[in-house]
């Protein structure tokens, strides 16, 4: 069974290239999705997003003007307000950001037709799941204090150089930034590790870790199921007052999941093109 949205779009019959518009594609909803009435998609003006029922699966679309090219700041949350808004309360496949097709037929015979087991397989593996993204930044001032309090070597050196002229403590400096950067380092390993030890037993999978830099621990997402999601947060919460003063937790969701479609959509053709 194939329904086509009505009225938000044209018949599928004619063609948004001609009229000037195309289908958005935000992503894929079981196709008994309700949506909310009053959500809006990118693009100026926003149109109201809707869904194309293929069988057992529905794309999430919204109408965008062809003369009006995608990518401002607004249009990339208004990608995430509507993919994350539906993750609150549905399974939810994410497209990558600027999924444009010609028409909402297109979007049944290019996206829907042929690869409905691998998207109702998709949903169904993530049903009743989000992603939780947690960035850990450090206090700096805190933690370069107890980074001299446990390196006297590096105290050593700072107290060397405070007598040098520019030119002969230029290869000291080098090093004593050397040290510095990788004592940091040393912390965020293990600091990272203890966030994924407190963490990970709490949820269904752990996404991509990047590596932190600067003043950034880490920046981790976590595939968590919606009824843990109390439990997940206790223990957020219980880290985070465990390391308040040198580290600043912040945990956003629940979030569409993107970090953990990866596999689903780079096994189909259309998603590697």
């Amino acid at each position: 069974m194939t329904t086509f949205p009505d009225p938000a779009f044209p018949s599928p019959d004619s063609s948004f290239e001609g009229a000037g518009f195309a289908c958005y594609v935000y992503g894929l909803v079981p196709a008994d999705t309700a949506l909310p009435s009053d959500a809006a998609g990118v693009g100026h003006p926003a149109a109201p997003i809707t869904l194309v029922v293929h069988d057992a699966v529905a794309a999430v679309v919204s109408e965008v003007s062809v003369e009006q090219p995608l990518g401002t700041p607004e249009d990339l949350r208004a990608h995430a307000r509507v993919l994350d808004g539906l993750a609150a309360s549905t399974t939810v496949l994410p497209f990558r950001f600027g999924t444009v097709v010609q028409d909402v037929r297109s979007v049944v015979e290019e996206l829907l037709v042929g690869h409905d087991k691998e998207f109702s397989a998709g949903l169904a593996e993530l049903e009743g799941k989000a992603q939780f993204t947690l960035r850990a930044r450090y206090e700096e001032d805190a933690i370069l204090r107890e980074l001299l309090e446990e390196r006297p070597d590096i105290v050593r050196l700072r107290e060397e150089l405070a007598g040098l002229s520019e030119e002969v403590a230029y290869h000291r400096r080098i090093r004593l930034g050397e040290l510095v950067a990788d004592g940091l380092a040393g912390k965020r390993e293990a600091d990272g590790a203890l966030i994924l030890e407190r963490l990970a037993p709490m949820v269904e999978a752990v996404g991509p870790v990047e590596a932190g830099a600067g003043d950034m621990v880490a920046d981790a997402s976590f595939l968590v199921a919606l009824d843990r999601q109390q439990d997940f947060e206790k223990a957020a919460d219980h880290l985070a007052r465990d390391l308040h003063g040198r580290v600043r937790l912040r945990l956003l969701g629940p979030l569409a999941p993107y970090d953990f479609v990866a596999e689903v959509m780079d096994n189909l053709e259309w998603g590697r093109s």
